[in-house]
């Protein structure tokens, strides 16, 4: 699987020894690498040419004011306000180049899930890298510490998860939830069938960890449900999403589209007849299927858009499925993510071809003015 391949690869990279600074809060919470970003000379006013943003796009944001977040799957995030465009990279304090989710929190900070399964926050002036070997706070009594609160965060690790709240940052590792202690499947830098790749926090308050290998817990706040059916579990669980109807949607690398209506789990990749056999055998691509699924969004008129890597773009409307590719104007076949912006407009980063938009009609590549 190549989201899998990446983060195994990420695993191993040697990196070069830096000097970090630690800074602790008043509740004893460690802050490494926080460095100030005047002393790198980044200036907010000095754009970059558009030729210099990488192709490669794995997750898109904007925040409150506005602004656009673009991480990719090696060069860092870029930050573009409407008329400047600025890189952050490991020489700014990133945690790590691979920018996998971008959210930001109830105060404006922005916080990036980076590759090797960091954590890095940005403060409009620094950033602060969190889920190091040496100062990460591990859960001691699971049912203690696995709670939900209103501005908490979530981030993928692993062999679990990290959570964020009230500057309290500790990892939680999913096989406590089955019994299972074995180390090997607890670290949270050392990729398991129990590592998160995808979470969402639903309307209710519940909590979906999509995982490796294992499918999906949902945390409601007291207890843990799995959901292994159907083909769920054995590949990886790249995106969830919760729909306007209350419908919560997993998209699978290698088994397809899940919805899941409160009551009942459906394959809808299987019952549209667009399942790829060849995938799980061999690991070949298919053009023409629903089954490596990496992002799943809305429209404004309630339409699921689907990205997969390898097959562009699905959009279902509840009864009918209209694929689009390269053909259609899409600028790639490997969707990496959709996101929809603040006024509705939906965004495509894909893999070797950058950031497309789509309007309603047509596909257009994204240009800086």
């Amino acid at each position: 699987m190549k989201y899998f391949a990446i983060l195994v690869v990420s695993l191993y990279l040697i990196r070069c020894n830096r000097h970090t600074t630690i800074e602790k809060t008043n509740n004893d919470v460690p802050h490494e690498n926080t460095i100030p970003l005047n002393e790198h000379k980044i200036n907010f006013l000095n754009p970059i040419s558009t030729t210099l943003i990488d192709q490669n796009i794995r997750s898109i944001f904007q925040d409150k004011k506005g602004v656009f977040w673009f991480g990719t799957n090696g060069a860092g995030v870029y930050r573009f306000d409407g008329i400047h465009l600025n890189q952050f990279t490991e020489k700014d304090g990133l945690s790590n180049n691979q920018i996998l989710s971008i959210q930001e929190d109830q105060f404006g900070n922005i916080w990036f899930g980076t590759g090797i399964f960091g954590v890095s926050k940005f403060n409009g002036r620094t950033f602060t890298s969190y889920a190091t070997n040496e100062r990460l706070h591990f859960s001691k009594n699971f049912k203690k510490e696995w709670k939900i609160a209103k501005n908490d965060l979530w981030f993928f690790a692993g062999g679990g998860v990290y959570h964020y709240h009230d500057t309290s940052f500790v990892y939680l590792p999913l096989a406590e939830t089955k019994s299972i202690s074995d180390q090997s499947l607890t670290s949270p830098f050392v990729l398991s069938r129990f590592a998160v790749y995808s979470i969402l926090k639903d309307k209710k308050g519940n909590v979906w960890l999509g995982t490796q290998a294992q499918g999906v817990l949902r945390y409601n706040g007291k207890s843990f449900t799995w959901f292994t059916e159907k083909g769920l579990n054995g590949s990886a669980v790249l995106s969830i999403f919760e729909d306007r109807r209350g419908n919560i949607w997993f998209g699978n690398n290698g088994a397809g589209l899940f919805r899941f209506d409160g009551e009942t789990l459906t394959n809808v990749t299987e019952e549209k007849q667009l399942t790829n056999y060849e995938f799980k055998v061999s690991g070949a691509s298919n053009t023409n299927t629903l089954a490596r699924i990496y992002s799943i969004n809305e429209d404004d008129f309630g339409n699921l858009w689907i990205g997969t890597v390898d097959a562009g773009a699905w959009k279902y409307d509840g009864t009918t499925l209209t694929h689009y590719t390269m053909k259609d104007g899409l600028s790639s076949n490997a969707v990496n993510t959709i996101y929809k912006d603040k006024y509705g407009q939906l965004w495509f980063g894909t893999d070797e071809n950058g950031i497309c938009k789509f309007n309603g009609i047509n596909f257009q590549k994204f240009n800086l003015p």
